[in-house]
């Protein structure tokens, strides 16, 4: 979920369990913090924001200077991104180098690292592409190079359009045309034994596919398992896409490799299945689940320019949110280790 942004964004849900196997207890949440909108707060009083609401995770897309300054001191666990377009540049070692020392090294431990998205759903068939891995392994090499790669992960954010199949969960597989971009990816995260991270959309599935998928099987409202596959029940969408991503992971070899779902959410308006109520209904059903087109992406918003909530949410110590106008986006984070 970024809040304050056009980019796509939701729940940055910090998943690094199987679904089936979700602790509750274990479960964490947090809001990204995204920048492309009009007259939004300055950085200083987003973080206050968040602080008042007592959100303790945070997902960053760029190294924003302001950001990290207002970062500082707070106690916030932070997931910063490398911006693709920048993945070039730091397909050279020592632009890797300066990049890491001037955007972590410099803010830490003041600000509190816990993970670095190297690139955002890059596309294999981009020209981008191409500069993924190296970009990674040169951010990885940065870190470690500073003493910092026990404390802060190096990955990659995928989306699910890298699953050739999904249904059912157990068969799970990535595209064959992926294989040849991912499988050295993942081999290195494997490696590093870092996380890879997923952002997971049930509205993108539904909206594509709503004569086989139900509305409230996308919701996490349906009142009993809707797929079964060799003797587990699936009760809702989100569940069954992760597993199947666990069962892609798999067929690589690498079945060990946890997830951290580092996106979801439901946008309130701008498209098929849209509304305030189905945003409201699938936020919160997932916070609770895992706790105990530009226009259409306008809408994944948590929080209004003037800093007024959205909707009626708890994100602990028992505060809550009240729906309210939204003109920009919005995501959290949810995880198990961060």
């Amino acid at each position: 979920m970024a809040i304050f942004s056009t980019s796509m964004a939701a729940m940055l849900l910090l998943l690094g369990l199987f679904a089936a196997n979700l602790d509750p207890t274990a479960a964490q949440i947090g809001v990204c913090y995204g920048m492309l909108g009009n007259n939004l707060p300055n950085s200083w009083e987003v973080i206050q924001l968040y602080k008042s609401n007592n959100i303790r995770r945070l997902r960053l897309y760029d190294p924003n200077q302001q950001a990290l300054q207002a970062l500082r001191g707070s106690n916030i666990e932070v997931m910063l991104g490398v911006p693709n377009d920048q993945l070039q540049n730091l397909a050279d070692p020592s632009k890797a180098q300066l990049w890491v020392q001037s955007n972590v090294v410099a803010y830490w431990p003041s600000v509190r690292f816990r993970y670095i998205a190297v690139g955002n759903e890059v596309p294999p068939s981009s020209w981008l592409a191409q500069f993924v891995l190296p970009a990674l392994v040169n951010v990885f090499n940065a870190v470690r190079s500073a003493g910092l790669e026990s404390q802060i992960k190096v990955s990659i954010a995928i989306d699910m359009t890298l699953i050739g199949v999904s249904y059912p969960p157990s068969a799970g597989a990535f595209r064959g045309d992926v294989r040849s971009y991912l499988d050295p990816i993942i081999g290195h995260l494997a490696w590093a034994r870092t996380p890879l991270l997923a952002n997971i959309y049930t509205y993108f599935s539904y909206s594509g596919n709503p004569r086989d998928i139900s509305l409230p099987y996308a919701l996490f409202t349906s009142p009993s398992p809707v797929v079964w596959d060799q003797g587990r029940g699936y009760q809702n969408l989100f569940d069954a896409m992760l597993d199947s991503l666990y069962s892609a992971l798999e067929k690589t070899g690498q079945g060990g490799l946890e997830v951290v779902v580092s996106e979801s959410g439901w946008p309130s308006a701008g498209g098929f299945g849209t509304s305030v109520d189905n945003a409201a209904t699938y936020l919160s059903n997932l916070i609770r689940h895992v706790q105990g087109g530009p226009e259409l992406e306008r809408h994944f918003g948590l929080f209004s320019p003037n800093k007024q909530p959205k909707y009626q949410l708890r994100f602990g110590g028992g505060r809550h949110w009240d729906i309210a106008y939204d003109e920009y986006n919005g995501t959290f984070p949810l995880k198990s280790d961060m």
